[in-house]
């Protein structure tokens, strides 16, 4: 077997990633972007208890899995699902002096990242999930790419 793109590349499909995350936020530089991709997964991840948190990790690109786990308190319990509110709040809490998150950051995440994973293998995972889990990860209604088109 030949070595994946996904490990032949990882920054390169992670800057096109970050970049498709800027523009569905419609932030103007992927720096902005950061910290709102940093806590849309976060803010995921504090939902889900470490088995359910591990095999969506499993379905992520290298680098978004990295930022998925990084700094993971495994002792923390899992918060309680919520609502899009509650979910936009722990997203603005990463890094907030610095953190441009709009009010559809989880959207916007979402549709970029179904652009970048294999569609069957994230709704799969979603499946096995609690049901929120899926409510999460909607993406902005008018995409303009279908969904899980991977952009090598």
């Amino acid at each position: 077997m030949t070595l994946p793109f996904a490990y032949q590349n990882p920054t390169l499909q992670f800057e096109r990633f970050m970049v498709d995350a800027r523009d569905c936020a419609g932030l103007p530089t992927t720096n902005m972007a950061w910290n709102m991709v940093v806590g849309v997964l976060h803010a995921f991840r504090w939902r889900l208890t470490v088995p359910q948190a591990l095999s969506f990790a499993a379905v992520l690109p290298p680098m978004l899995r990295a930022l998925f786990i990084e700094d993971w308190d495994l002792e923390q319990s899992a918060r309680p699902f919520g609502e899009a509110a509650d979910w936009l709040a722990d997203v603005r809490s990463v890094r907030h002096r610095h953190n441009f998150a709009p009010p559809d950051a989880v959207a916007s995440v979402a549709t970029a990242l179904r652009r970048h994973v294999d569609a069957q293998a994230f709704e799969r995972v979603l499946a096995n999930l609690p049901p929120q889990a899926s409510r999460y990860w909607q993406p902005k209604v008018a995409s303009a790419e279908p969904l899980g088109q991977q952009q090598l």
